[in-house]
């Protein structure tokens, strides 16, 4: 009986999450659905993009040359945070925008480590932010974007047709990740659908919904907006800081979230390990550093994910037919997410096995936080109660 009752389970959640969780695994927000800005609608508006970085030799002259060469019909620069980099990611920043004529667009500033209470990359935000509030002209949006990002050409206009047509506070796009290695392949296009499942883009979407999220590689957000919202001073201490961010942005007014090609990240992580260190940084964030959030969260992805495979074989149908159904829903669900990463669907069959490791991966999330070294990224151990050095 208890079998039975654990079967009927499993497929009542997956009842719940294909028809009444936002339709998230259909993946129907995307960048298409935003018209790109037409000159008579620009009037006033002036963005500045404010890039954090540290130590991203590697992928900033693909950034900063993808910023300024945004084809939008209002006035946009680039801001550049030197984050306190070792490998000299400002000067190639310079030497890009130079080798474009486009050198009196940008500005690089020096970072200065974190003060008590802020994230690295948060305190690098607002260094940028102070600096274009502090000059002639402030401009009416920020594009917060990462150093590891790609736009394509008509990525801004996009964005403000969005914002200034449908009076939205933040528009973010979600990039495009890597997929290239095998670890990539199978772990990637499952990172974006459990992340559509916990903030699904329709309930984002909707003004009438609590639900709120960003994507950090790309946010456009209204200056006045985050003004009234406190600032970036009311997240400074947030590991996730584009949820955070899009939470206080819904606070004072409708955002928008989608998925694009538009948008590429540059950061390859060719190994299992990469992965693993990236969702480890902040995984246990997510869950507020509560160990009794962190139990409820194993407890429903075994029963969402690792259940229904293995009820599905057991010889007795009224046991093993709703988890059988179950699983079914589940692989149908991943389709349209590996389809859009060009993934075959039967990879969708070892969707459990995908949630094992992520399941280890909070996991081992939490246990680093316990140890002091939460929130690693480039020599800084940032999540809360860690050790920072």
């Amino acid at each position: 009986m208890i079998l039975v009752s654990l079967s009927l389970l499993t497929l009542a959640i997956w009842l719940t999450l294909i028809f009444a969780r936002g339709f998230f695994w259909q993946a129907r927000e995307t960048c298409d659905d935003l018209a790109p800005l037409a000159p008579a609608d620009a009037a006033g508006l002036r963005v500045t993009a404010i890039v954090p970085a540290r130590d991203e030799a590697a992928t900033i002259a693909r950034c900063v040359t993808s910023l300024l060469k945004q084809e939008c019909p209002f006035p946009f620069d680039v801001v550049v945070v030197d984050d306190q980099s070792a490998d000299g990611t400002g000067g190639i920043a310079r030497r890009a925008a130079e080798a474009l004529g486009a050198a009196d667009r940008l500005s690089v500033l020096a970072g200065h480590a974190p003060p008590p209470g802020w994230t690295g990359k948060l305190n690098a935000m607002q260094t940028g932010l102070a600096f274009v509030e502090t000059r002639g002209a402030a401009p009416t949006h920020i594009l917060f974007t990462d150093a590891d990002i790609e736009h394509a050409p008509d990525t801004l206009a996009r964005l403000a047709g969005c914002a200034v047509r449908d009076n939205r506070v933040l528009v973010s796009l979600m990039a495009q990740l890597s997929c290239q290695s095998s670890a990539e392949r199978w772990l990637t296009p499952a990172f974006v659908y459990f992340f559509a499942m916990l903030y699904p883009f329709a309930w984002v979407n909707d003004k009438g919904r609590a639900t709120a999220a960003a994507a950090g590689g790309c946010m456009l957000v209204d200056r006045a907006a985050l003004a009234r919202a406190g600032g970036l001073a009311a997240i400074g201490g947030a590991l996730i800081d584009d949820c955070a961010l899009g939470r206080l942005m819904k606070s004072v007014g409708p955002i928008w979230l989608g998925l694009t090609r538009r948008v590429v990240s540059l950061r390859p992580y060719p190994r299992l390990d990469d992965i693993r260190r990236m969702v480890v940084r902040s995984a246990y964030a997510e869950l507020r550093y509560s160990p009794l959030r962190l139990a409820g969260a194993l407890v429903g992805l075994t029963a969402t994910f690792l259940l229904p495979p293995v009820l599905a074989a057991h010889a007795d149908f009224a046991v093993g037919g709703p988890a059988l159904l179950a699983y079914v829903l589940m692989v149908l669900s991943f389709r349209p997410m590996l389809r859009r990463y060009g993934m075959g669907a039967w990879r969708g069959l070892f969707l459990p096995v995908v949630a094992a490791l992520y399941m280890a991966f909070t996991v081992e999330s939490a246990i680093v936080h316990a140890l002091g070294r939460g929130g690693a990224w480039k020599g800084r151990y940032q999540a809360a109660g860690s050790r920072s050095e």
